[in-house]
């Protein structure tokens, strides 16, 4: 070995002693304030190996074992403002797999296209280590979309074998119908998507933004691995439309999306903020006028009063109300900055009690929302 080859190799060891050691002081504590000493170390361990806690998605031959935090990528291209560049988007989901996430969301729509070819390049290296999860049913033609669904069985077909090229994967882990075409029943959708199971394009299936009813009907086809819908404080719809009650009564696994309302439960956006006008959907939503997100301020100042006796930020008090809701749950909170990647994480560190979720909830159920969730034509698409 030469003298450079063993002062690299010295540096590497030390910058590994020292991640080691930062990991668990800050674990320390974190989690020794919130769930004592033992729950400290032993998460300082796994953090240490680049390993998280695991939880399950669905059941049987439908399961799939995931990390307990998920990574939406929709925001990395997709309608959340500027975002950085390429090289810089890569380098943070590379962060994520090393601090031990399995779960990556992207989807055909968001783009169209480029952030499934995003999801394809940065991952590729780690797919045996990893689920990039995608979905169908929005339609894009010439990589733009329509606006309209289209889930035909020789188009869902397309669509798989097209995002197999840009993930490049072997078979799709799981791929979710993005929203219900009301033109295709959900059964003939689960029968195509059995066909590709069958011939090994697809490990598992799952639906977003359905009824009750209709995941009944599909899962009875094709058995569902996880239902994905928007799910955080301030939208709890799925607690009271059937959708979590089918879900635990067939063993489907649940996914929430934008799991603190697009950023606004972690306390960063106020009336002055500025959405990209040519790549932000926020600007389109009734929750997002200047006027509801001043009314709505008062939910966010809840969840950091809650936070602030606990060691929390609001956004970790966000994601741990939703983990403690059911263990067959996977947030897939989404980011572009290393700083909240590590945020989101440690949300794992803590452990609070099933009465002081409860008072989180009571105090901002208190506060009625101001502003509706999507504009006409979008709630129209969800719900079917």
């Amino acid at each position: 070995m030469t003298d450079e080859t063993k002062e690299r190799a010295g540096a590497v060891s030390r910058r590994d002693f020292l991640k080691t050691m930062a990991l668990a002081g800050a674990a320390a504590s974190v989690g020794g304030f919130a769930a004592g000493e033992a729950k400290a170390a032993e998460r300082a361990k796994s953090a240490a190996r680049g390993e998280l806690p695991k939880r399950t998605l669905g059941s049987g031959k439908a399961a799939m074992t995931v990390s307990a935090l998920g990574f939406g990528l929709m925001g990395m291209t997709y309608n959340r403002s500027a975002h950085p560049d390429k090289a810089q988007c890569i380098r943070l989901l590379h962060e994520a797999v090393d601090r031990g996430v399995t779960l990556f969301d992207t989807a055909i729509i968001y783009g169209p296209l480029t952030n499934e070819l995003l999801a394809g390049e940065a991952l590729l290296q780690f797919r045996d280590r990893i689920s990039v999860t995608t979905k169908f049913g929005h339609e894009a033609i010439d990589g733009k979309a329509t606006g309209r669904q289209n889930s035909r069985p020789e188009t869902i077909r397309r669509y798989c074998e097209d995002s197999l090229k840009r993930l490049r994967l072997d078979a799709l882990p799981l791929f979710y119908q993005h929203r219900a075409d009301p033109e295709v029943p959900a059964e003939e959708a689960a029968g195509n998507v059995a066909e590709l199971i069958k011939e090994g394009k697809v490990l598992r299936w799952g639906m977003c933004g359905v009824s009750a009813e209709t995941i009944r009907r599909a899962h009875a086809v094709c058995p569902l691995t996880a239902v994905q819908s928007e799910y955080h404080l301030m939208f709890r719809d799925v607690e009271t439309n059937g959708v979590l009650d089918v879900c635990r009564e067939l063993g489907i696994g649940f996914v929430p999306y934008s799991p603190m309302n697009c950023g606004f439960l972690g306390g960063g956006i106020n009336e002055y903020t500025v959405f990209g006008p040519g790549n932000d959907n926020r600007q389109t939503l009734p929750r997002f006028t200047h006027d509801a997100i001043r009314a709505n301020t008062r939910i966010a100042a809840a969840l950091q009063s809650f936070g602030r006796m606990r060691g929390m930020t609001a956004s970790q008090a966000a994601l741990g109300w939703l983990l403690h809701k059911a263990p067959w749950l996977v947030p897939i909170p989404g980011t572009t900055k290393p700083s909240h990647l590590e945020e989101n994480l440690r949300t794992l560190d803590f452990a609070c009690s099933g009465a002081e979720w409860k008072e989180l909830e009571d105090a901002v159920a208190a506060i009625p929302v101001t502003g509706d969730r999507y504009n006409a034509e979008q709630q129209r698409q969800v719900g079917r």
